[in-house]
């Protein structure tokens, strides 16, 4: 595998269209011809490894929405929440390069079963069935790259917005997100007045720019308006330690940490808590669980 380097700092990094490849241990032929643990299990949404885990609806409201967005598209989501109480605190979670396939959805209902209105939007839908694609690099190419930041930043504002006049407490915020998604949560965290807190989960903190994509993460950390706990791998390939560690300093020169936080799992790769793939780490995954909730609970549930 080739890296790249990004923003001619020198340091070496995997591509976005390689590092899950890497992480996985599979290689890229087996990728391309729908092995196991391609992007085709997001399509068929089946158990692909012994820990994958499936919670269950039970005690929850489960509901697949459209959501009318800023331009008039209708924005498909998925949503989980408490069926008794009051309304819960909304959590946005923010789906992977493969859409919001299963294993997002799971996501969902465990956050719900500990007490969030959970929700998922498809922030994808407009370019294409990401679930669909089994071809990373085409996935990349004609999807990911296609979804502009602004229009990312748009949605969530509406699906908040939706949430609150759809049985959820929008006056409390939360967001979460892995890998693509992940991303997305440090710059929601700079785009919104309104959220409370965020956890990302293997999110690049420098990324090449591009016309769609004009911000490299760690150059908006003197702008984030919420507290980001962060949580990273020690052996990504494509997020290497240097990186968080410079995101680390620049949190702590722009005044941002604490609260902002970074967590390093060492022994865990990119993708370490996505329990139906390979790269599943329990130790690591169980720890951040623990931790995410516990940062969701102090700065958006308040208690």
């Amino acid at each position: 595998m080739t890296k790249e380097q990004d923003e001619g700092d020198g340091i070496e990094r995997l591509p976005d269209d390689r590092n899950w490849v890497g992480s996985t241990g599979v290689d890229r032929r087996g990728l391309m011809i729908g092995g196991a643990f391609a992007a085709g299990f997001a399509a068929a949404c089946q158990p692909v490894a012994a820990s994958t885990v499936a919670t269950s609806s039970d005690g929850l409201i489960i509901e697949n929405a459209s959501i009318p967005v800023a331009d008039g598209y209708a924005m498909p989501a998925y949503v989980a929440r408490p069926a008794q109480g009051g309304p819960a605190p909304v959590l946005m979670v923010v789906h992977e390069i493969f859409g919001v396939h299963e294993w997002v959805r799971d996501m969902c209902r465990r956050f719900a079963k500990a007490g969030y209105y959970a929700i998922a939007p498809d922030l994808f839908a407009r370019h294409g069935n990401a679930t669909g694609v089994s071809d990373y690099k085409l996935l990349i190419e004609t999807i990911v790259s296609r979804a502009p930041d602004a229009q990312v930043m748009s949605d969530i504002d509406v699906a908040y917005g939706w949430a609150g006049g759809n049985g959820g407490d929008a006056t409390r915020r939360g967001i979460t997100g892995f890998c693509w998604g992940g991303r997305v949560v440090w710059l929601y965290a700079t785009h919104s007045d309104q959220l409370d807190a965020g956890v990302a989960f293997y999110g690049r903190l420098v990324s090449a720019k591009t016309a769609l994509q004009p911000n490299s993460v760690i150059e908006m950390a003197a702008k984030l308006q919420a507290p980001v706990l962060g949580q990273y791998g020690a052996l990504d390939k494509g997020i290497p330690v240097a990186d968080v560690e410079a995101m680390r300093a620049a949190l702590a020169g722009a005044g941002k940490s604490p609260p902002d936080a970074i967590t390093v799992y060492e022994g865990a790769d990119h993708g370490f808590m996505a329990d139906y793939r390979p790269s599943y780490n329990e130790a690591a995954a169980k720890a951040a669980w623990t931790a995410t909730l516990g940062w969701f609970g102090q700065y958006v549930k308040g208690g």
